[in-house]
């Protein structure tokens, strides 16, 4: 029922998950991220793969060995859909269960992966959109890569909630965003972040570096 992307950001050393669905709050069920890796949990979403998977993230387990094993112990993991990256290697999986169209890719640090879709064309068009955004900040990449996947058609059943999420050494306001209901959700993230990012902007100008630095210690 969602669409989201994982990506890590070798320059920034940053990691973070943006994703959009047609039911309310998905911000508080799919992206789970932390500074050695970002999670997707999703399609029969179980948040105890995210929570348990950034545990062994933690504990230097790489994300295919933590992430598969952590699915063997499901037993309804051909409902599940789960993605990820970590800063060596990365991890998508759709179960056989999962409503079509549903399915994934995988490119150079980052995973994108969808489900009840219109069709492959959303994954597609995630994918083209974060490669040809290179050089841009990674929230500003994840938010551009999921306006692609919204173009595209998205989930077939309409749109109703939005999320950014990203962990990084230098973290930002605009790091930690959700639309919980709105009717282009999408479009709505998008808005705030601007929002964000110009506030973001009038407290450096006002407080310097540090004042910016100190209000941007955000929660993940």
């Amino acid at each position: 029922m969602t669409f989201s992307i994982a990506a890590y950001d070798s320059h920034t050393k940053s990691f973070g998950v943006a994703v959009s669905t047609a039911r309310p709050n998905v911000g508080s069920l799919v992206p789970f991220v932390g500074l050695q890796g970002a999670i997707a949990t999703q399609a029969r979403v179980n948040t105890d793969l995210g929570r348990r998977g950034l545990a062994l993230l933690d504990a230097e387990v790489p994300i295919g060995v933590a992430l598969k094993a952590l699915l063997e112990a499901d037993a309804d993991r051909q409902l599940r859909q789960l993605h990820g990256v970590d800063a060596r290697e990365s991890f998508a999986f759709t179960g056989e269960k999962c409503v079509g169209w549903a399915g994934h890719l995988q490119g150079k640090h980052f995973t994108v992966a969808g489900n009840m879709l219109v069709g492959p064309e959303v994954v597609e068009a995630m994918a083209e959109a974060y490669e040809a955004s290179a050089g841009e900040e990674l929230s500003e990449r994840l938010l551009r890569a999921l306006e692609a996947g919204q173009a595209a058609g998205g989930d077939k059943r309409g749109r109703q909630s939005a999320a950014l999420l990203v962990a990084s050494p230098d973290p930002r306001m605009y790091h930690n965003l959700r639309v919980d209901e709105h009717p282009d959700p999408v479009a709505e993230l998008r808005r705030i972040y601007r929002v964000v990012l110009e506030h973001s902007k009038r407290i450096e100008k006002e407080y310097g570096p540090e004042g910016l630095r100190l209000f941007s210690r955000i929660k993940v």
